[in-house]
């Protein structure tokens, strides 16, 4: 039975989230008399929010801590008599303005044919929402699913129970759901009984025992996904 509904993630599977990121902590860290901000804060700052993004998906924190958290750490470890509330709330504008896309996803999301295309999206509602609607693909869903709204964030099941509701879905087989996280995107699917394919452009190493249905370097190798299930339910 082929897939008719792919839901998709949005940061580093559509949308080149480092471009974007790059981008708009150049641009508050300038706003706040550090231009050099971004060479000499960026890496401890990914480092400290990728423990918080983590603490997210386990439910040790909530995406509004994380937005002043993630700088409160940085200000407090250099010395920076910055306030970190002010700082997130200029970064989240500047955030919401960026529309990067990887290479391929236009072309996937315009031409997959016959599929509903949905985002779930654990990132920040008003930001995310922005980024997508100035973006090529502001028409191409049927959904928006963000974590703010559902209550959930992935990998809960709830956030998909959320997804499935809104879109009207009573066939988990007719479901693929794409991402580049793995404890995130993949382990979501699992979770709630969808197939999964693991977007890995980088060609990273697996080592944590989930596994996906499918594994794809390029989006455009969604089309032989997709296709091998129709040519499946022909024969």
């Amino acid at each position: 039975m082929r897939y008719d509904t792919i839901f998709f993630d949005i940061d580093d599977t559509l949308f080149d989230f480092g471009k974007t990121e790059q981008n708009a902590l150049h641009k508050v860290f300038s706003d706040f008399g550090l231009p050099s901000g971004v060479q000499d804060y960026r890496p401890r700052y990914k480092e400290i929010s990728k423990v918080l993004w983590g603490d997210l998906e386990q439910g040790r924190t909530t995406l509004a801590e994380l937005g002043v958290e993630r700088f409160r750490r940085l200000f407090v470890e250099y010395n920076l008599e910055i306030d970190a509330e002010r700082f997130n709330r200029t970064y989240l504008e500047y955030l919401g303005e960026g529309s990067h896309l990887v290479p391929g996803a236009f072309e996937v999301c315009s031409n997959l044919t016959g599929c509903k295309l949905a985002v779930i999206t654990n990132g920040f509602g008003q930001v995310q929402k922005s980024r997508i609607a100035g973006s090529p693909l502001s028409h191409a869903f049927e959904e928006i699913i963000i974590s703010e709204e559902a209550g959930y964030q992935k990998p809960h099941k709830g956030i998909f129970d959320y997804a499935f509701s809104k879109l009207q879905i009573t066939d988990k087989e007719r479901v693929l759901m794409v991402g580049d996280s793995l404890t995130s995107d993949i382990q979501g699917g699992i979770n709630y009984g969808i197939h999964t394919c693991w977007f890995n452009p980088n060609f990273k190493d697996n080592n944590i025992g989930i596994k996906p249905t499918y594994e794809i370097c390029e989006l455009t190798d969604l089309f032989k996904i997709v296709e091998h299930k129709q040519a499946m339910l022909i024969k």
